[in-house]
């Protein structure tokens, strides 16, 4: 029996469960069955169980002879391969284990750049890996939460993301976000305790679950569950679920699909008539399949992998660590970015700027109080309560908690009940966005005694407000009320307002710089912010943004879906919001065609993160907000962001490269092939020949992951459009095929009916042509005046010299090539030249009718892109 389920046994019982209902069981029998208690794991336990319980191969990275078979398993090359074993079975050897050389060469080449890729973004997402802080020998200690193991006691608190399944130990305060699971709309509050074996799973209320989140408070979690056993990884098996499908991927998907329509379609009558000719059949098949592979672009996957790779390297070292790597190509074509205000457009470096009463002067009494409300709340810490802790320094410290009723997004306020000693009065003391403070307050301290908070009390208190936020302060208020000896809970009625809080956040050094920069990558910035409307204006205003209308939270929820279509494009601020507010403004810009991205690191943050096209987060958010999250920032800096929507269209622009040049010289060899083995007395090539030259060409394709990106391209976002691409297949195709037809003709002419002359002819030609066409394809202007990649110029020129010079070597033999007379070299050589002259012409033809780069540029600079 394995160690890691040590109750297991009880799984046996009767009525056939897999499982104990471990809920409805007293912690104490859990902890002794588990070999646990209070102190958690000894760390030699908890080894042997992770060693037990380690993660299902579909999530561990692929090791090289899982990608080596994963490339062999391609239908295409399962064919190729059936066919040599066919050609071994007639006693074909030399063609047999050429073919079936190349195809191993292939797939190595392949698994061996994924591998490398893979490995590399392994080691990214360590930098930002989800961890969790559990009991070993007695000592807390921090571990990667993928390593939480059955009998851990995990410490939480707010803003973490829950490990495994377990049963709570201890509950301060505790609110979890689990509609993950159960679809609740509203946090619960969680506590020890059993509850009956037949609990639905939103009835356990002493219970936590995997990928929930600790919205308030904090708490000790026994681990029952942890990975495929826990109810979120039930649900996700039983559901193979797997991340949305993005439009670049939907794109392939549908680019795979025409292409495979055309292979079919080739394949069919390429083999039929040459079967009606009565070629050799076995040469015939080779040649066939041979072709279909020639046409498919076998190293998408490879290429895809390398290209993203790379991307997430050099945004890895610019700062944007990328945790899903399909997202860089939504990052290039990002057109809306909607941020927070706080750390992006200020310094995130928030200062108590003062502790005032209720007529605006400072105060003493005021500022203790705001001390022992953000000293004692056990929740979430953040920048504003540092802020009241920093400013306070020391306090007399004879207070102690008695209850607590967290912050939370509805009553935007946050309570603690204290009492002075152990037998002194009790007090709740209250602090809070100022309009949810003043509606539980009846009182209002100016002076002594208290007077009742009327209209004209009301009138003074929000006239003070309007100064200070108009200024860019963020103004907080703060109220108060003696309770009954006896309460054990903060009440948040008949309060007495006793003052201000105000605190101050600069603009970004800078940042108006890069709102500036970003407006030129045709990236419409957008402020989304819980904030109060006036400070949220004179931030906006301070740093450059053009502010014509601020929508309030207020304004959305009487607003209708419609007319929030027609405003939220055309909107720049958006005020004192809630989360579901976030998310039904980003769906708004989402249906309007935009590829809008959210910067958020906060709880509340975490829908909007999740349904964003980009979900950008930083690298100290809470871990709910980190998991939501397509990429995290090391940096919560915008400047660091412009320089990933850099690197996000750079990748984005070598990925489509290879799709052009595959489907550019590839189309046109393979139409020609299949047009000339129908006319010729002889197969224009040998299946060995076909997927020599598919090989060689191949290998300079993979120096186009760390080629250079024009300039004018990174300028503006780009969408996938396959029109586009099916237009540019065609057109480059019959270019292609005019230049083979001419080579033909030479051919005919040097070589007569000779094969191997022909073949090797075209050989060299075909691959000489692939090879110059990469340079025409790679940029849209002039290709001369574009710089290539080190690596793919070094890759091009060697394999343009192997390819001259293998007719003329000992290989030729094995591969079926003669040497070429020199004058027949030279007419070939002149053909590859004019081959690269009219591509040239094309493409300036091409892209003036598609729409290049630069005028893309032109038109839509600071415009939306629509989708294709």
């Amino acid at each position: 029996m394995s160690a890691l389920h040590p109750f297991r046994a009880a799984a046996s019982s009767p009525d056939g469960a897999d499982h104990p209902t471990y809920w409805s069981r007293p912690a104490s029998e859990l902890l002794a069955e588990l070999g646990s208690s209070d102190q958690g794991l000894s760390a030699a336990l908890a080894a042997r169980r992770l060693a037990d319980n380690r993660p299902p191969l579909a999530e561990r990275a692929p090791g090289f002879p899982r990608l080596l078979l994963e490339q062999l398993r391609s239908p295409l090359v399962l064919i190729l391969i059936f066919g040599a074993v066919v050609a071994l079975v007639v006693r074909d050897w030399l063609d047999a284990v050429i073919i079936l050389a190349i195809v191993l060469c292939s797939a190595a080449l392949g698994a061996w750049h994924e591998r490398r890729a893979s490995h590399a973004i392994e080691q990214l997402r360590q930098r930002i890996a989800v961890r969790a802080q559990v009991r070993r020998d007695g000592q807390v200690r921090e571990i990667p939460a993928t390593e939480v193991v059955p009998g851990d006691v995990v410490e939480l608190s707010a803003g973490s993301l829950i490990p495994a399944d377990g049963v709570l130990l201890e509950a301060r305060n505790c609110f979890v976000s689990q509609g993950l699971l159960t679809g609740e709309t509203f946090p619960v509050e969680k506590q020890p305790g059993t509850v009956a074996a037949g609990a639905a799973l939103a009835e356990r209320n002493n219970c936590l679950f995997m990928g929930t989140s600790l919205r308030s408070g904090s708490a000790s979690l026994l681990v029952v569950r942890s990975t495929a056993d826990s109810e979120f990884g039930r649900i996700s098996a039983s559901l193979a679920l797997r991340p949305p499908e993005t439009e670049f991927e939907r794109g392939l998907r549908h680019f795979g699909t025409l292409l495979l329509r055309v292979m079919l379609v080739m394949t069919v009558l390429v083999l039929g008539a040459n079967i009606l000719l009565q070629r050799p059949t076995i040469d015939t098949l080779l040649f066939t399949i041979a072709l279909a592979v020639g046409l498919s672009p076998e190293l998408l996957p490879a290429i895809l992998s390398i290209t993203l790779a790379k991307g997430a390297q050099r945004m890895a070292q610019a700062g944007v660590i990328v945790r899903h790597l399909n997202a860089i190509e939504n990052l290039g074509s990002m057109d809306v970015l909607c941020t927070d205000k706080t750390g992006t457009l200020t310094r995130g470096v928030v200062q108590l700027d003062g502790a005032l009463d209720a007529t605006g002067n400072p105060d003493a009494g005021v500022l203790h109080l705001a001390w022992l409300n953000a000293h004692l709340q056990s929740g979430l810490r953040n920048p504003l309560d540092e802020a009241i802790v920093a400013a306070a320094g020391t306090q007399p410290n004879d207070y102690r908690k008695i209850d607590e009723t967290p912050y939370d997004f509805t009553r935007k306020r946050l309570s603690v009940l204290v009492r002075v000693g152990d037998a002194g009065p009790l007090q709740t003391i209250t602090k809070g966005a100022l309009d949810s403070v003043l509606d539980i307050c009846s009182w209002v301290r100016n002076g002594s005694p208290e007077k009742p908070l009327d209209d004209t009390a009301l009138t003074a208190i929000r006239e003070r407000y309007a100064q200070w936020s108009a200024k860019g302060y963020r103004v907080l208020g703060l109220a108060c009320k003696t309770m009954a000896s006896d309460a054990q809970k903060a009440e948040e009625s008949g309060l007495t307002f006793v003052g201000f809080l105000l605190f101050f956040d600069p603009p970004e050094p800078g940042v108006q710089q890069t709102l500036t920069a970003l407006h030129h990558l045709g990236v419409q910035v957008k402020v989304i912010t819980g904030d109060n409307q006036l400070v949220a204006r004179h931030v906006a205003e301070a740093v450059g943004l053009d502010v014509e209308r601020i929508v309030t939270g207020a304004e959305l929820t009487q607003m209708k879906d419609e007319a929030l279509l027609n405003l939220a494009p055309r909107v720049s601020l958006f005020a004192e919001v809630d989360p579901n507010q976030k998310e039904r403004i980003i769906l708004a810009l989402q249906k309007t065609g935009h590829v809008v991205g959210f910067l958020g690191d906060g709880i509340n943050d975490a829908p909007a993160l999740h349904c964003a096209d980009v979900g950008i987060s930083v690298d100290n958010a809470v871990d709910v907000a980190k998991e939501a999250a397509d990429f995290v920032l090391l940096k919560h800096d915008l400047d660091v962001l412009r320089q990933g929507i850099d690197e996000g269209r750079h990748t984005f622009a070598n990925t489509l490269k290879y799709i052009f040049i595959t489907t550019s010289a590839n189309f046109g060899n393979m139409i020609s092939m299949a047009v000339a083995s129908l006319f010729l007395p002889f197969l224009p090539l040998l299946a060995k020949q076909v997927l020599l030259n598919n090989f060689l060409s191949d290998i300079p394709a993979v120096g186009i992951a760390s080629d250079r990106v024009d300039r004018e391209w990174e300028r503006t976002p780009h969408r996938w459009d396959l029109r586009m691409v099916r237009n540019f297949m065609i057109g480059f195709g019959l270019v292609s095929s005019l230049f083979d037809l001419l080579t033909f003709g030479v051919l005919l002419w040097f070589a007569g009916e000779v094969a191997e002359l022909f073949r090797t002819g075209w050989f060299v030609e075909s691959l000489l042509t692939e090879i110059l066409i990469i340079f025409v394809v790679r940029t849209w202007k002039p290709c001369w005046r574009s710089r290539p990649g080190r690596l793919l110029l070094g890759t091009s020129l060697a394999i343009i010299a192997v390819t001259i010079a293998l007719p003329y070597s000992p290989l030729a033999v094995w591969f079926g090539l003669v040497p070429l007379p020199p004058m027949l070299l030279l007419a070939l050589l002149g053909i590859c030249l004019l081959y690269a002259g009219a591509s040239e012409l094309f493409k300036h033809y091409f892209y003036r009718h598609h729409q290049h780069p630069t005028g893309r540029a032109r038109r839509q600079r600071g415009q939306p892109v629509t989708r294709h």
